[in-house]
Formats: structure tokens, sequence, C-alpha cells
């Protein structure tokens, strides 16, 4: 009877891994696919302001309504039934931790592109000033602002079923479901899965440490000057 109970638990075990790192996978997918339709807007934004050198506001404004809209998604995604078998629950709170480990490792990156352009600068390379604006706070702003709407929408979910996320839920399915590009991104998403923990080691080290960036052989010892950075950002 004991042997029955441990085989049921194993198994229990094995089919709670399995349908996780199945949602944590189809997660991936939608980011990528998500990713993907907001750098098509990008460019066509880019095309009618005919390139045009934007601000550091104008850059965290558009960055926070793309956050925005990806916690919102997800969160459509997670109160889609045939998503994954995993509970409600179980999943907003799998969903909260994907989007804030994708976040930080985000910033991770911008922090560590803007700390490189600016050894760059400092060494007397020419680097376009668009590529080497940078606010941490501003990053962090936009990126709790995110989850803290991903978190509201628990109560209010009416609000999430909005035209522009449901245009996006809707295309990202339709997307996924074709047969080239639908495998394309399916290939991301596993990719995805297998950094996921990797990223979430690091994010949290991150955080604990206070999201400083790290010491700068090149300072110079003037202040650090907000800069402008690309939002056209794939998932890694």
């Amino acid at each position: 009877m004991t042997g029955l109970k441990d085989s049921d638990c194993k198994a229990l075990i094995i089919f709670t891994l399995v349908e996780l790192f199945d949602f944590i996978f189809r997660l991936g997918v939608v980011f990528a696919i998500y990713g993907f339709l907001w750098g098509l807007l990008e460019i066509a934004f880019r095309i009618l302001t005919s390139g045009r050198q934007r601000t550091v506001g104008e850059v965290y404004f558009l960055r926070g309504i793309k956050y925005i809209f990806l916690a919102d998604v997800t969160f459509l995604f997670c109160i889609d039934g045939d998503v994954s078998k995993l509970n409600y629950t179980n999943q907003l709170i799998i969903a909260g931790i994907v989007l804030l480990t994708y976040f930080v490792g985000k910033l991770q990156n911008n922090q560590n592109k803007n700390q490189m352009f600016r050894v760059l600068m400092n060494s007397r390379v020419q680097m376009p000033k668009q590529l080497t604006l940078f606010n941490l706070r501003a990053e962090i702003f936009v990126i709790v602002l995110s989850l803290v709407v991903f978190t509201l929408f628990n109560f209010s979910p009416s609000y999430a079923a909005n035209p522009i996320s449901i245009w996006f839920h809707k295309s990202i399915i339709d997307i996924e479901d074709t047969v080239f590009f639908g495998f394309i991104f399916k290939v991301i998403g596993f990719f995805f899965l297998l950094s996921l923990l990797s990223k979430m080691i690091s994010g949290i080290t991150f955080i604990l440490s206070g999201a400083k960036a790290p010491a700068d052989p090149f300072e110079n010892g003037e202040g650090d000057k907000d800069d402008d950075y690309d939002p056209w950002e794939e998932v890694k």
C-alpha cells in the first residue's frame, strides 16, 4: 500500500513538472511572438517619425507600454483554459515569476550594454548617442508598474480584455498555429525554457544585490548622463 502511494506521489510530481515546463515553454513562445509583433510596430513607428532620435522620456514611455501589454497578454494566456492543465492560481504565480525574470534579464542586458558603450566612449570610440542612453530608475519603474498591473488584472480581469491585448492574443495564437513561423518560435520557446533557470538565479541575485551596476574601471568621476536606448529587443 505504501509502495502504491509512493508511486502515485512520484507520478504526480512528474506530471506537475511536465506541465510546469510545458507552461513555461508556452510562455516563451508567447514572449517571442509578442517581441516580433512589437518589433513590426516599432519599425512602422520609426518610418512615420522619419527616424527622429527620441528623448529618454519617449523611450521609456514606449517601453512601459510594451511591458504593460506583455503583462496583459500573459494574463490572458493564464485565464485561457487550453494553455495548461495547471490550476489558475499556479499559472498566475509561475507567470509572474517568469515575467519578473524576463524583465530583470532585460534590465541587466540594457545595463551591461550601457556599461560597454561608456567604456567605448571613454576610449574615444565614436558611438551613436541613441545607443548609449540608459536610466536605471526608469527601467525599474516600468518593470514594477508592469508587474503591479499584472497583479491587479487578477482582481479585475475585464480590464485585461481590451481591444489591443485581444489583438495581440489572437495574433500570437494565429502565428503559433502556422507551420513555418510556429516552428521557429517554438524553437525560441525551447531555448527560453532552457535559459530560464539561469536567468532566475542571476535575476534573484541581481535584486538581492540592490540592482547595482558593476564598477566602471574607466569612470572619470563625472556624473552619469541619461542615455537613449533602442526599445527593439528580442527574446534571449
